[in-house]
């Protein structure tokens, strides 16, 4: 007899469970007792989010997130990463949250935390939807689904092309061209291309500058 037990709580406490490890045990509880499970994930060995997908695959019915992830040691499962991974397998899992909240969210906890939100965090980190290298931005640019596996607009965001490094690529400097509603020949795009490639081989152009050799070259 349980009496007023209505819920389990399995806790990897230190962060070392394996994602088999957790649905086994998740699986075992749901089908034993028929009670829901919440699953607490620390992030110590780096498994959390995957530990908590296995949860959920196995029956859980909550999972402790927290902004960031912020928490005991390395924290536990962050609700951006788990967003993310959620996202990702099947978008009507995350159908019923307004995820531009997120962004804002982990801004708003970042600045009261007095905390950087990492350049590679998931969704929200600086190069989240960043693309460089020019065999990247010439996909991107033709169907982003080909590097990004989430689309920003979901999340109210955009993403970024960066041109002024000597990876780039003509297709990016075109698509700047485009953007500031210029008409330039292929010839006269890839003369700037290697141009701004040269230039990146000391130091990383500024955008401002590719817009002038756009405009320069416009003009002529």
């Amino acid at each position: 007899e349980l009496g007023v037990v209505n819920r389990l709580g399995v806790a990897d406490t230190v962060g070392v469970a394996l994602p088999s490890q957790v649905f086994r045990l998740v699986e075992q509880l749901r089908r034993l007792t028929g009670l829901d499970v919440e699953f607490h994930g620390h992030n110590d060995s780096g498994c959390t989010i995957a530990n908590a997908c296995a949860a959920l695959e196995a029956g859980a019915t909550h999972i402790d997130t927290t902004i960031l992830g912020i928490g005991e040691r390395n924290g536990i499962t962050p609700l951006g990463g788990l967003i993310a991974r959620l996202y990702t397998l099947n978008r009507d899992y995350v159908s019923r949250y307004h995820l531009p909240v997120l962004p804002e969210l982990d801004i708003a906890v970042a600045q009261y935390c007095n905390l950087e939100i990492p350049f590679n965090n998931y969704i929200t980190g600086a190069s989240a939807f960043s693309h460089k290298a020019g065999i990247h931005t010439k996909a991107v640019l033709t169907n982003p689904s080909t590097y990004e596996a989430l689309n920003p607009d979901d999340f109210g965001l955009g993403r970024q092309i960066q041109i002024g490094h000597r990876l780039t690529g003509w297709n990016a400097i075109r698509h700047r061209a485009q953007q500031l509603g210029l008409n330039l020949d292929d010839d006269t795009l890839r003369v700037i291309t290697r141009l701004v490639k040269s230039r990146a081989d000391s130091d990383e152009i500024s955008l401002q500058e590719i817009d002038n050799l756009l405009l320069q070259e416009a003009r002529q």
